[in-house]
């Protein structure tokens, strides 16, 4: 299983994509509070749709709580434009979680800092000019290469 951790979205339209994605892929999504919205928001149970009764899907109060959580991935990867190495280049593992910082600021510092250069990767684009994909996007794409790598997709 993937885990894909959110920390503290705030768009609920990417929130109920990704959790979609998640559904329909058997990875787990742990949302890291506070969030930017209501989880009954109507714009997030319409992006997830009928599938989000079938996600496995985890709050936690703040990152420290993540952190603690028994459910919570021993390896994490954060994906940030300020990686030097690609998503590509890692060799995922059963159980790794992927985290995606918001949509405004992305990831803070901290963070950064808390899980070093060997745990940052990036998904390259051609357009310098552009800062970063869209968080379902990219969430699915990292998702969608981790999986593949563990032949869990057919």
């Amino acid at each position: 299983m993937i885990h894909v951790i959110l920390f503290q979205p705030l768009i609920p339209q990417n929130t109920g994509n990704i959790g979609r994605m998640c559904a329909v892929t058997r990875s787990r999504l742990h949302l890291v509070h506070p969030l930017g919205f209501e989880v009954t928001d109507r714009n997030l149970k319409r992006a997830g749709m009928d599938y989000w009764h079938s996600l496995d899907v985890h709050h936690h109060a703040d990152w420290a709580a993540f952190r603690a959580s028994r459910l919570a991935p021993r390896r994490l990867w954060l994906l940030t434009t300020h990686a030097t190495q690609s998503y590509w280049s890692v060799g995922y593992a059963d159980g790794d979680g992927l985290v995606f910082g918001n949509e405004e600021a992305g990831a803070p510092a901290w963070l950064h800092d808390e899980l070093g250069a060997g745990q940052r990767i990036k998904i390259p684009h051609a357009n310098g000019e552009l800062r970063s994909l869209n968080l379902s996007t990219a969430a699915g794409i990292a998702t969608y290469e981790a999986l593949r790598q563990l032949g869990t997709m057919t």
